[in-house]
């Protein structure tokens, strides 16, 4: 078994793993296996008739998996959630937990292309057999398409400069490293800390590249049917766009304020905290990353 360390620094692991307040002999997801920290947890709770079925897309994470008869793999998107569950023979669970963040190997690993700081291939696949990648983003999509990615996914300030800037300068194959784009985007990069921008534009192409926002959605609707009365969500979130799904279906059972004339739509869930859980002081000095983290937890009514 791999050391989980070298994939990930869990977040929030005893606050959202306590969310869930496991039973001994109770089933159990973790949607975002990753460095396996959630997992490892869940399974120290679990009894000998417990068990645990954990979604990773991402071939490098089940480096990770540990040798557990009580765990179920399921090398899927987490948005296949109540297929795999009736693959396994359930159709209904105990609790439910999703860590929404890019993982601290997939950041520190050049060749997938998340991270600003190391040059390699603008990729930003998070499953490596899907075929929609950074680079293919930036050489075919409009530049209408590319302004509204910018200002919704990434809430870039010139989104509408940022992407004519970038369809007149693509050529040919189009951009295709981390530093060339760096290259291409110096012109049109506003504020007083460029790595903040790049860093914007970089969420908003992950996010369109892997669908984020649409998955997370179709995750959430699957989980609320998927779970037991009484069972619970446990949901971390890295920033505003996906926090807001998040507590939007919890409260409301849809993605956004109702309007005075659509149709009211009864929740499947409650709140069980009325504002996020957020890190404390100490994990975010050990681990710098966390500090945008917020914890959502529901009951299912």
């Amino acid at each position: 078994m791999a050391n989980p360390g070298f994939y990930h620094t869990t977040v929030l692991l005893h606050e959202a793993v306590d969310g869930l307040t496991i039973k001994e002999d109770g089933v159990y997801v973790d949607a975002t296996f990753g460095g396996g920290g959630h997992s490892r947890l869940i399974l120290e709770k679990l009894g000998p008739k417990g068990k645990l079925i954990a979604f990773d897309q991402d071939a490098d994470a089940w480096k990770n998996k540990p040798d557990d008869e009580r765990l179920i793999p399921v090398k899927e998107n987490f948005k296949y959630l109540r297929r795999f569950l009736r693959v396994n023979g359930y159709s209904e669970v105990d609790g439910i937990l999703a860590d929404l963040g890019v993982s601290s190997f997939q950041f520190d690993t050049a060749e997938r292309g998340f991270s600003i700081r190391y040059d390699g291939p603008l990729d930003m696949r998070m499953d490596k057999r899907s075929e929609l990648t950074a680079a293919e983003v930036l050489r075919t999509y409009s530049e209408q398409q590319l302004h509204l990615l910018f200002e919704q996914y990434g809430e870039v300030r010139n989104s509408k400069q940022l992407a004519k800037h970038i369809v007149t300068h693509r050529r040919g194959a189009g951009v295709q490293t981390i530093e060339a784009l760096k290259a291409m985007l110096g012109p049109v990069i506003r504020g007083g800390n460029p790595n903040k921008y790049l860093a914007q534009v970089f969420q908003a192409l992950r996010i369109e590249v892997n669908d984020e926002l649409g998955v997370l959605k179709e995750f959430l609707q699957q989980a609320a049917i998927s779970l037991n009365p009484g069972g619970r969500l446990s949901v971390i979130s890295f920033h505003s766009l996906e926090d807001r799904i998040v507590k939007h279906y919890i409260k409301r059972g849809r993605w956004d304020e109702a309007g005075e004339y659509e149709e009211a739509v009864k929740p499947l869930l409650k709140p069980v905290n009325a504002k996020p859980i957020e890190p404390g002081e100490e994990e975010i000095k050990s681990n710098p990353r966390s500090r945008s983290a917020r914890l959502r937890i529901a009951e299912k009514i």
